[in-house]
């Protein structure tokens, strides 16, 4: 059997068994994230704050970290790469003074006990993957941005991405390899936004949101773990990493695109005053928007699953 297996895979890199640290775990993408690897054969450390968690899986633990007396780093002394994801959720409650400032902290406090472990390790991982956002490009209808923009916006949502990068880049300097995530609005049938956008389609009463003329960055969320699984191998990629689709769309765009695949009609408009209205500043994350191309992954030679928003609306609501 090793023979065939050496045979079958002559010319190709054969992954090996990972030893993998996600903190946010527990989260919309480290959930799905966390089953994937699991398939994938990889042992998975949950960094937790619940210290009696009990995993009924042979390959899954659960880390204590950010409690008083938690030590995670006797747990992940040999662990080959870590993820972070942590942060709290954007799109939840209105943006008040207070829930921003928790935004921010729950992520820098997140990156930064990442950045203390790592640094007691004497065996350090080989990478570290950091979540980020699209969102630190600042919002535009015409520009289009890539892993070579240097543009960063001046909104909440962009420097609290660059804040969040600048943290996370210090693993750079214990000579660990380190990529930043910049995530587009991740699509799934189970969680995230795309519950609530398609959410008027339902009682037929769907439209476009805002002028339509905003861009969204996307990304099925098959590809967000493919992606992320394409990186912990591909030794030679690092820096920031656009994770969105190769064909970004309009928001009006997407409306009709939603209303097409469940045959709802797509014809109530949303004014963008009435957003504002409704959820203040936190607005911007469906008023205004991004043209984001992931450059990078596609020149490293990553193959997209969902290339377009219809096929990756058929899959998730007719799949």
């Amino acid at each position: 059997m090793e023979n065939l297996l050496n045979y079958l895979g002559k010319g190709m890199e054969r992954k090996k068994n990972m030893k993998i640290a996600i903190a946010g775990g527990t989260g919309f993408v480290g959930k799905k994230l966390t089953d994937y690897l699991l398939d994938q054969q990889h042992d998975v450390f949950i960094l937790t704050r619940s210290g009696d968690k009990t995993s009924h899986h042979p390959n899954l633990q659960y880390v204590e970290w950010l409690t008083g007396n938690s030590t995670p780093e006797k747990q992940l002394y040999d662990v080959d790469a870590v993820i972070n994801l942590a942060g709290e959720s954007l799109n939840s409650v209105r943006w008040t003074e207070a829930r921003k400032k928790r935004i921010l902290d729950s992520r820098l406090t997140a990156t930064k006990e990442i950045h203390r472990i790592l640094s007691s390790l004497p065996k350090k991982p080989k990478v570290l993957l950091n979540a980020s956002a699209v969102g630190i490009y600042g919002t535009s209808e015409s520009d289009t941005f890539t892993e070579e923009s240097s543009h960063i916006g001046s909104d909440f949502l962009a420097n609290t991405v660059s804040a969040w990068e600048k943290e996370a880049n210090k693993a750079h300097d214990l000579g660990i390899r380190t990529c930043f995530l910049r995530l587009g609005v991740v699509l799934s049938d189970d969680g995230g936004a795309l519950t609530r956008m398609v959410l008027p389609y339902s009682f037929f009463i769907g439209g476009t949101i805002g002028s339509g003329k905003q861009w969204l960055s996307w990304i099925h969320i098959e590809d967000v773990l493919k992606g992320i699984d394409f990186l912990l191998h591909h030794e030679t990629v690092s820096g920031t990493v656009n994770f969105t689709a190769p064909n970004p769309v309009q928001m009006k765009e997407f409306g009709q695109t939603v209303g097409s695949v469940l045959n709802r009609p797509h014809w109530l408009p949303v004014p963008g005053f009435a957003l504002q209205l409704l959820l203040g500043e936190m607005s911007i994350l469906v008023l205004e928007g991004q043209k984001v191309l992931p450059e990078k992954l596609e020149s490293h030679g990553f193959i997209f699953t969902y290339e377009t928003v219809d096929k990756a609306l058929i899959s998730l609501f007719k799949g």
